[in-house]
């Protein structure tokens, strides 16, 4: 996959970071991996787009990652030893401020989707292209998707010490500590449905927003260099915010299947 964009000079982005690897007290903590987005999950910023059978279901699960779910009681998840990916779908949200999306960007960012749902479901189900008995069918949808502004990003970063202000300037708007208003978005909706019946099983939403100054400096210093880094050079990127995502969705989905069935129905 291939996607047009710029990185910055990585001198610059390492002495960047080294500065900020000191500036302890500016910092925001993140997760502690490499991961570049945080969750902002909210059941009023779920995009009502009319994807979901009923969204007022849809609760936070600390547990689960922090998505907003419901699933319906007493379904036995051990039957499902299939899965089908239906095409997925993408609703942009229109904005004064947002550049038109190139078509070809987004087949190769539903491509990517696709793929790494493959990747981590395939060890534990079998991935199918019809529906049927023991299939689990899962409808997903993207929704909220904005590319980094990368002229914004790299703006605010040739501003001397400008980025003490930006490590700050997510928790002082509402937004997770360390994204900044230009990075790059994106929301999911996702719907399991029982591939005999058609009956709704599951709902869940997520709203992944970009961290350009992501590091838990309580860690070890070099895996929280790894961590600032790849959030930084990455907010020069049109789509890595949104592939960081895809990432963490198919691990979630895969994960919590495995666990859904190794238990009885509740």
């Amino acid at each position: 996959m291939k996607f047009r964009f710029q990185r910055a000079s990585l001198p610059a982005c390492l002495a960047a970071a080294a500065f900020a690897l000191l500036a302890t007290g500016c910092a925001a903590p993140g997760s502690g991996n490499a991961n570049i987005t945080a969750s902002e999950n909210n059941v009023a910023k779920v995009s009502n787009v009319g994807f979901l059978s009923d969204p007022g279901k849809l609760r936070a699960q600390p547990a689960n990652g922090g998505f907003l779910c419901w699933r319906q009681a007493g379904v036995d998840w051990r039957v499902y030893d299939k899965v089908m990916i239906e095409r997925i779908k993408v609703y942009v949200t229109p904005a004064s401020d947002q550049s038109p999306i190139d078509p070809s960007d987004l087949k190769a960012l539903i491509d990517y989707f696709h793929s790494a749902l493959v990747k981590n479901l395939s060890p534990t189900v079998k991935i199918v292209d019809a529906p049927g008995p023991g299939v689990l069918r899962v409808r997903l949808a993207l929704t909220s998707l904005v590319p980094t502004n990368q002229l914004a990003s790299l703006a605010g970063t040739a501003v001397p010490y400008g980025f003490v202000a930006e490590m700050g300037s997510g928790a002082a708007t509402g937004r997770p500590p360390g994204s900044t208003p230009y990075l790059g978005k994106t929301g999911l909706e996702a719907q399991f449905r029982d591939g005999a019946t058609g009956n709704v099983l599951a709902e869940c939403a997520d709203t992944q927003i970009g961290l350009k100054y992501a590091a838990d400096l309580k860690g070890d210093a070099t895996t929280a260099a790894e961590a600032w880094m790849n959030g930084y050079v990455s907010s020069f990127t049109a789509w890595s915010y949104a592939q960081d995502a895809f990432n963490k969705w198919s691990a979630a989905f895969a994960r919590r299947l495995a666990e859904l069935k190794t238990q009885s129905p509740q």
